[in-house]
């Protein structure tokens, strides 16, 4: 892709234009729309202040001189309200003064009035090319941030092979995809994979957490709001939806919105136009929409908690995303590279024994790769020297695995339930007994007595 084409499919850059000339107001009004951008012209200084403390630009073009705020005033308080705003001065009596206190305030450019339309759509260009620099060197910044592991996705069995393929078959459209799975399996980092493998990539990927955001601020989050639009509402707000422009959404747990913004948000998706809290102006946003949830959508949809044309409007592709206990031959591969992420001594063939490795591939993992990711991360903290044993994971871990077994064996006798629970302790310990009586509660000597007696009533057995 070119780069006259890559600027053009980039969001329409917002222009805010000031200066008390009228004839010169109606000429930008006509031509700047016609350039491919967005315009909001005012008269004077003041007005555009307000202009400023109510929406958010992309460029302030102002005139030096002007009754109530200069130009320069203008950019200052810009600065307060949108510190990333690029700011272009225009006057018609330039000097060196004030050409060099436009260099103190970090404007773009300074232009000569009367100043002609191809120096202003060449000016405006080379604003909108730094514009499109910094939204690739964001996107760079945020996946490098996300690099260490966090955003990788890892899986080389038959279940993670089907997830990649349908990564790959969705990712290069702009289709909205609903991925499904239980909480902690990494239904965020298919998202994020789709991402990066999209033709938005280097643009920004925003994620929402919809169960986590109160529901009275769902829809300022969301859509934004203008300068007292509510109590508290002492600046305006971008929304997440205008931030992710040209990029992508992801909504997780989207099956958590309330029924009052689930009709708000199927607007957005349907039409693309957002309009912030407190303001009557309509703003179109170029996004896709990933959706995800541990929810049954269609249970909720029959219960009435959950809009059924939302449902369709979301799901037109579905990844679903496998719990880790349904991909067992996955857990060495990612036990392996989440340790990574803590320790770098040992060699890759020899991170783990062979019985602390039995014991993660056995357990049945309820908080899925969050579970496995806290585990391996205790683990490395508490190891001194590779490779991680038993005697690394937490406490709790082979005792919780325990009782499972216990729930799911035939009844037995609290004499079996005690000659089950030392069997397990000695060997999750690999036969060192001062730790397995530590853990089990109980003196060396008890539990010494208690292995001669088992062995004794197996031989009479």
């Amino acid at each position: 892709m070119n780069r006259i084409k890559q600027l053009a499919e980039q969001p329409s850059m917002r222009i805010l234009f000031a200066d008390d000339e009228t004839n010169l107001q109606e000429l930008m009004r006509i031509e700047l729309p016609r350039m491919g951008y967005a315009v909001t012209v005012c008269p004077d200084g003041l007005t555009a202040v307000a202009a400023l403390e109510k929406e958010p630009y992309d460029c302030l073009f102002v005139d030096l001189n002007m009754p109530g705020l200069n130009g320069l005033e203008v950019i200052a308080k810009a600065r307060e309200l949108r510190p990333e705003i690029e700011a272009v001065v225009m006057t018609g009596k330039p000097s060196q003064e004030t050409a060099i206190e436009a260099l103190r305030y970090q404007v773009f450019d300074y232009l000569t009035k009367p100043a002609r339309l191809a120096e202003i759509s060449g000016m405006l260009g080379r604003v909108n090319e730094r514009r499109h620099t910094r939204r690739q060197l964001a996107a760079l910044e945020h996946r490098l941030r996300r690099a260490e592991g966090d955003s990788q996705l890892v899986g080389t069995g038959p279940a993670m092979e089907r997830v990649f393929k349908l990564i790959s078959k969705v990712a290069p459209t702009d289709s909205s995809v609903l991925i499904r799975g239980e909480t902690g399996c990494g239904k965020e980092l298919v998202a994020r994979a789709l991402h990066d493998s999209s033709l938005r990539a280097e643009q920004p990927m925003v994620a929402v957490n919809c169960g986590a955001l109160p529901e009275n601020l769902i829809e300022s989050e969301l859509f934004g709001h203008c300068r007292g639009a509510f109590t508290g509402a002492d600046t305006a707000r971008t929304g997440l939806f205008e931030v992710a422009d040209g990029g992508t959404i992801f909504l997780d747990e989207i099956g958590e919105l309330p029924l009052s913004m689930q009709a708000k948000l199927l607007r957005v998706l349907e039409t693309g136009d957002i309009r912030r809290l407190g303001d009557n102006q309509i703003v179109n946003v170029n996004v896709r929409v990933v959706c995800a949830t541990h929810r049954d959508l269609e249970q909720m949809v029959e219960e009435g908690t959950f809009r059924e044309d939302l449902m369709f409007r979301i799901n037109t592709f579905e990844i679903g995303v496998p719990a880790l206990r349904e991909r067992p031959e996955d857990i060495p591969v990612l036990a392996r590279h989440l340790l990574r992420r803590h320790r770098s001594d040992g060699s890759d063939d020899a991170l783990f024994t062979d019985l602390a490795m039995q014991e993660l591939r056995e357990h049945q993992w309820p908080g899925n790769v969050r579970e496995l990711a806290n585990v391996i991360e205790h683990a490395a903290i508490l190891c001194e020297s590779m490779p991680i044993g038993t005697e690394d994971l937490p406490r709790h871990f082979g005792k919780r695995q325990l009782r499972k077994e216990i729930r799911d064996a035939s009844p037995m006798t609290l004499r079996e339930l005690e000659s089950l629970a030392i069997a397990k302790a000695v060997e999750r310990h690999e036969g060192n007994k001062p730790a397995a009586a530590a853990e089990l509660g109980v003196s060396l000597k008890t539990l010494y007595n208690k292995l001669n007696a088992a062995e004794d009533r197996r031989q009479a057995g």
